[in-house]
């Protein structure tokens, strides 16, 4: 079984090739508890949040989705979560995400760098003076994501070109068929994050990161993220499973105790996810 590890990866924009200028073109709760076949459930993501929980925080693919095992920092996979959930909202359709999953681990290995060749900064290298937006905006993530798939959207047929062609019609790079190499990676975490697997993503840490925010962070995020607050509402099982990776994704700067979904709970420690027939049909947030 291959490894594909980012977390000690170096910053790609530090050592990249240079690209061309780029054209300045224009839980709350989830439990899915209908028979198999059915469009709808009410889906309910159990989320709860308790106290300060790192030594060596990783997030990882579930091994069902990949031949390949790919950890991550919980950075790199909120960043990611990020992606696609601007994809949701845009209603866009999954190949998307693996188009920009290629493209952002190629530009910046999924960090939001505030670096790199020129004026390039962000996930996806993104620079001000080729009108992607002003340096702030493109150091947002949802911003930058939403900005790469604006651009997308701009290029004909993308959603039948290979993922390698349709990020370099994007990003203009020097180096077209680098996004090549990031295809299974991408592919099998945009299965995960866009929802097409149970228990798609798992983290472990025994310890949060950073102070703890405010009790209506996560849904305001998701919000911001997604279009719209998704906890605790009825959902299809793709959808259910689409936000319950994204709060796992979220946990750690969110710190999220625990996440509920489809008859399973996740937990931070021991990071992974295990049988709850008893999942509530709460939310229950505990600051």
């Amino acid at each position: 079984m291959a490894v594909t590890d980012l977390l000690s990866r170096p910053a790609r924009a530090a050592r990249r090739r240079r690209r061309t200028p780029k054209r300045s073109r224009r839980t709350r709760l989830f439990l899915a508890t209908a028979s198999a076949g059915a469009l709808v459930t009410v889906a309910i993501v159990l989320v709860t949040t308790q106290g300060a929980r790192t030594p060596n925080p990783v997030c990882a693919v579930a091994p069902t989705i990949s031949n390949n095992r790919y950890t991550f920092t919980p950075e790199q996979a909120q960043n990611a979560a990020i992606i696609a959930a601007v994809a949701s909202a845009k209603n866009l359709p999954d190949h998307a995400v693996t188009v920009a999953l290629a493209a952002a681990l190629q530009e910046s290995g999924l960090a939001n760098l505030p670096y790199g060749d020129r004026d390039s900064v962000g996930l996806f290298q993104e620079r001000p003076s080729q009108g992607w937006g002003t340096r702030t905006q493109i150091l947002q993530p949802a911003y930058a994501a939403g900005a790469f798939y604006d651009r997308l959207a701009q290029v004909p047929g993308w959603q039948s070109m290979p993922v390698t062609e349709a990020a370099q019609a994007v990003e203009q790079s020097a180096a077209p068929n680098a996004y090549a190499g990031w295809e299974g990676q991408a592919r099998g975490m945009a299965i995960a994050f866009t929802g097409q697997a149970v228990a798609g993503l798992s983290c472990r840490f025994t310890q949060f990161g950073g102070s703890a925010p405010a009790p209506t962070a996560l849904a305001g995020a998701l919000v911001s993220e997604m279009g719209s607050d998704l906890l605790g509402v009825p959902l299809s099982v793709k959808t259910g499973w689409r936000v319950a990776t994204w709060v796992v994704a979220h946990a750690y700067a969110y710190h999220v105790n625990s996440v509920s979904f489809g008859g399973q709970t996740w937990r931070p420690d021991p990071g992974s996810w295990s049988n709850d027939a008893t999942a509530s049909a709460q939310v229950v947030t505990v600051s």
